[in-house]
């Protein structure tokens, strides 16, 4: 298994103690880099949506580059292409997915559209589990709040401050290590507790217009909660499985409405 220094950051923020956040938190990357960026995090709020899809090209292509993706020709790739098949557009986003070979259990997903799971994700869980958890990272991207995150990892980043010295208004200038910075930033970002309740309301959605097993997210939610406790984060940032998991046990088998 490659490591890279993506990889050595993020293995494993299950073990942080703020309990899922990409979320259970307050939004944010790096509170102390957003103070030192000053004013960044209101230019990064102006960026056009070229300008951003462009910035989201390029880190995850730099992230792709740092991290073993696995064969086209792989198990894992061809499961993925079948799970995620009609999904391509959701909701107006276009939607790109990825395996990088790391046995991790961890997902993010990049305002641009591109999602990536790791194999230890996929060997843990069923199909429609993977498919509420890719669900669930549509949800942030389709919401907003992945491009939010992006914003604050780019405010916070020395990324901002080299377009900035260069005069380009884009990504055009930032060389390969400090994207692999944003990317890592964004990566480890952290989304709120009602971004992440919205982003699971959105994925239970998704998957009962696909006619699909919403269970699974009880399920996928509740071996998270089994292998690492309920005070451990999920994917890197999110809140603790076990509490998520009750909310939506509540919607689904009793119809009670889901709190926010």
């Amino acid at each position: 298994m490659q490591t890279t220094p993506l990889v050595r950051k993020t293995s494993y923020t299950l073990g942080l103690a703020a309990v899922l956040t990409l979320s259970g938190c307050q939004s944010g990357a790096d509170i102390g880099g957003m103070i030192s960026a000053g004013t960044g995090l209101a230019g990064a709020a102006t960026m056009s949506d070229e300008q951003m899809q462009q910035l989201g090209d390029q880190t995850i292509a730099q992230l792709d580059a740092e991290n073993q993706l696995v064969a086209s020709n792989s198990q894992y790739a061809e499961r993925l292409a079948s799970l995620t098949q009609g999904w391509e557009n959701i909701d107006g986003n276009d939607l790109e997915y990825n395996v990088y070979q790391l046995d991790d259990i961890n997902a993010f997903a990049v305002p641009n559209g591109s999602i990536r799971l790791h194999t230890g994700l996929m060997d843990a869980m069923t199909d429609d589990e993977v498919r509420y958890v890719i669900a669930h990272e549509i949800g942030h991207v389709a919401l907003g709040h992945s491009k939010r995150a992006f914003q604050v990892a780019y405010a916070a980043s020395a990324a901002r401050e080299a377009a900035a010295a260069s005069g380009s208004a884009t990504a055009a200038a930032l060389s390969s290590s400090q994207l692999g910075e944003l990317g890592e930033k964004l990566v480890n970002a952290q989304f709120s507790q009602r971004q992440e309740n919205e982003a699971d309301d959105y994925a239970v959605e998704l998957m009962q217009q696909y006619n699909l097993n919403t269970e699974a997210s009880l399920t996928a939610l509740r071996k998270l909660e089994a292998a690492y406790g309920n005070n451990s984060s999920f994917f890197s940032s999110h809140p603790a499985p076990g509490e998520r998991a009750e909310r939506l046990e509540a919607t689904l088998n009793y119809g009670m409405p889901l709190k926010k």
